[in-house]
């Protein structure tokens, strides 16, 4: 469907707002895609379309951008995006096991939505996190040391209605939410919960205990 003209007035509002941040127009791909997601969900057609007209590309040229960065989708993500990281350390703790099992428990193969348009689920690459392995995110909040039971829980409860509070960071929002804060505007929610816990501060800490007990500085 395409965008109605309300849509296509909004949409064309927030993207001079955000190509007002760069020298040239075309830098403000990234952030726009990201709104156009932000939309439907996903990076439709219609966004395609919009983005290229606002930047002055051609079709290819975004679809080019859009498919190669795997943050954004070609079909529509669900309310909540679950994310199973399958890099080595994550994989080797049990994230490949969580990926099998959600699949089977959601009835869904990865980069698939539930019917009810909830959870999505995809395997996702190194998230950063490895101190805290396997990591599982929801629209890019972590929830860390999973576990098959844990992860399961994880989904029943978005599936509910009912999402939990991620490990670190801030409470989960839609996916469409949380993409019109990746297209840079701010949800007044970036101090909100905690952040680095001890396993990411542990060398830190160490190193501090080196340099005021006398040791190497």
């Amino acid at each position: 469907m395409a965008y109605t003209d309300e849509t296509r007035a909004r949409l064309t509002a927030d993207s001079a707002a955000i190509i007002a941040r760069y020298p040239r127009a075309r830098s403000a791909l990234l952030p726009i895609l990201h709104l156009v997601q932000s939309e439907e969900g996903y990076v439709s057609e219609d966004g395609i379309e919009f983005a290229a007209e606002t930047l002055g590309l051609t079709p290819a040229e975004v679809i080019a951008v859009a498919t190669f960065y795997t943050m954004y989708r070609r079909r529509p993500a669900g309310r909540y995006h679950v994310g199973v990281c399958t890099n080595t350390l994550c994989a080797v703790l049990g994230g490949d096991a969580i990926l099998a099992d959600l699949r089977e428990h959601l009835g869904i193969t990865g980069d698939a939505t539930t019917p009810d348009g909830m959870v999505s689920l995809e395997h996702v690459e190194c998230n950063a996190a490895c101190d805290y392995a396997p990591v599982v995110m929801v629209n890019w909040e972590f929830f860390d040391n999973q576990t098959v039971a844990s992860a399961r829980e994880l989904v029943d409860r978005l599936r509910a209605g009912d999402p939990p509070t991620p490990t670190r960071g801030a409470g989960l929002t839609s996916f469409t939410e949380t993409e019109r804060m990746l297209a840079g505007f701010d949800d007044g929610r970036a101090d909100e919960g905690p952040a680095a816990g001890p396993a990411s501060l542990a060398g830190l800490a160490l190193y501090r205990s080196a340099t005021t007990s006398g040791g190497e500085k």
